[in-house]
């Protein structure tokens, strides 16, 4: 069935529903258009994961690549940071042995 017929079934049988009370009266009725509706909602659905996805798949490389830049400049100023630590470290050492010698 091509994509026209099947629309041309819908609307008829929407018609069909609106002119009666089968949607009301009949519970197999009811079970049917229920899952035809709900069919749909999941194919829309689909459509759109789809969507998501490839849209994903077209940024997710690009945005890694600028997180490894990121991590390895937060790398580096890690290191600095450790560096000017331990420099810290020697100055303060450094000053407090000025101070000794400053009390004799």
């Amino acid at each position: 069935m091509t994509d026209t017929e099947k629309k041309v079934m819908v609307r008829l049988c929407t018609k069909i529903l609106i002119e009666t009370e089968l949607y009301e009266m009949d519970m197999e009725v009811r079970n049917l258009v229920d899952w035809v509706c709900v069919s749909e909602q999941m194919k829309e659905n689909n459509n759109k994961i789809r969507s998501l996805t490839g849209e994903y798949k077209q940024i997710e490389p690009e945005c890694r690549e600028g997180i490894r830049e990121k991590l390895e400049r937060m790398k580096k100023l890690c290191e600095e940071r450790n560096d000017l630590y331990e420099k810290q470290n020697e100055l303060k050492e450094q000053r407090e042995k000025l101070e000794r010698s400053f009390v004799r």
